[in-house]
């Protein structure tokens, strides 16, 4: 008998199906979809599909898997990617009897305060943070860790809606926007990384790093800047091994049994580390892509053996590197005109791996991604971080406002 995998696939965009085809390919699946728009030119890799008028609302999901389930049986897993449907999945798996994480697990990796009370609980470094509801709490933090300091949603994703707030001023109008709680977090300083994770049985069965050049938070408040990541070759340093056991500790305490991790974190100048925050998911498209090349391995099928299959294919050897330069420019409006791409292209085609240049006439991204990226790989650390500055130096995108 097929197993039934009830995935939750919302939009889908290319990054979500990279996912869902991985899930088709496994042996023995019974694919099943939750979508709000059906994917229509790969529609066959569902066995079957109920849609959903609005993909936020619990109820209407929970219903979906319900008529699925009562369609084709008992269902063997409810995965996704997206990280605000983390504890949607997590609901359905525990109405429906399905293995997999809990709510309990879910709502520690999304909730940032409940979160880091929880690394906190367990010896590990993080910001130090504070829920706020009134001028009387902002104040209190205010007090207690200075400015600059960093206000954002509860739950957000990513750094969407993340700012940087230097005076109580700013800080009680950050609160007055939101016109509910925000959490506010001292400033981390220091080098920004990430560090993935693919779990299995609650063991950490393979890990990977990266490199934010500069941190995402730096990149959102200065236009002017291309924000790139890099994923070195060499992962066997004193501070890796000390920010892997970090890392580590980090999903036991949160309890996650299988799955990926994505986590970033801060290299003080001092040397310490502090925790920014971790998510029960696959990191981004690009950053996937390049776990997957410095690894030479599918981090698409990693995935779903190990959520759908609780199982882990080894070995990953880091082989080489690689490294992702993020198209964005200054200016607003739409994109008017690209160039320097002959020149990039002469200077970086024989380790190109991908490149998605911005689309002539479409509205300018408000986001550190930009507009499109170029992805690398080279044998060395040293190569990559040659062609990502190349790109980012070369390579303009101009706009018409």
């Amino acid at each position: 008998m097929p197993r039934n995998v009830l995935y939750f696939a919302p939009i889908p965009t290319e990054a979500v199906m990279r996912f869902v085809r991985a899930a088709a390919r496994l042996d023995d699946v019974r694919l099943l979809g939750v979508v709000h728009t059906p994917p229509t030119r790969e529609l066959k890799l569902f066995h079957d599909v109920v849609r959903v008028d609005d993909p936020d609302d619990a109820e209407g999901f929970l219903a979906a898997v319900d008529t699925l389930q009562r369609r084709h049986g008992a269902l063997h897993r409810v995965v996704g990617t997206l990280e605000g449907s983390m504890e949607l999945l997590a609901l359905a798996r525990e109405r429906f009897g399905v293995a997999g994480t809990p709510p309990q697990t879910a709502t520690l990796f999304r909730e940032k305060a409940r979160m880091k009370d929880a690394l906190r609980a367990a010896g590990l470094p993080v910001a130090r943070h504070k829920l706020l509801t009134s001028e009387a709490d902002a104040r209190a933090f205010a007090e207690e860790v200075g400015f600059p300091m960093v206000v954002k949603p509860p739950a957000g994703v990513g750094a969407k809606d993340t700012s940087r707030v230097r005076t109580l001023d700013a800080l009680l109008a950050a609160m007055e926007r939101a016109a509910s709680v925000v959490l506010a977090e001292e400033m981390l300083q220091g080098r920004e990384h990430s560090f993935e994770t693919v779990t299995v049985g609650g063991a950490v069965r393979a890990s990977s790093f990266s490199r934010y050049l500069p941190g995402c938070l730096e990149v959102l408040e200065n236009p002017w800047i291309q924000w790139a990541c890099a994923l070195p070759r060499e992962v066997d340093t004193p501070m890796h091994d000390a920010a892997r056991a970090m890392g580590v500790k980090a999903v036991a305490a949160l309890g996650l049994a299988d799955g990926m991790t994505h986590m970033e974190w801060f290299e003080r100048a001092d040397g310490t580390f502090a925790i920014g925050e971790i998510a029960a998911r696959p990191p981004g498209p690009q950053l996937l892509q390049m776990t997957g090349l410095v690894h030479d391995v599918d981090p698409y099928r990693a995935w779903a053996r190990a959520e759908i299959d609780g199982a882990f294919d080894a070995p990953w050897e880091r082989k080489h590197a690689a490294g992702t330069a993020f198209v964005r420019g200054v200016g607003r409006g739409r994109v008017r005109a690209l160039t320097g791409v002959g020149e990039t292209w002469e200077a970086i085609h024989p380790w190109l791996v991908e490149a998605k240049l911005p689309t002539i006439g479409k509205r300018k991204v408000d986001s550190y991604e930009g507009d499109g990226y170029v992805v690398v790989r080279a044998d060395t650390t040293a190569k990559v971080r040659e062609l990502v500055t190349t790109v980012v130096e070369t390579l303009r995108v101009h706009y018409d406002g």
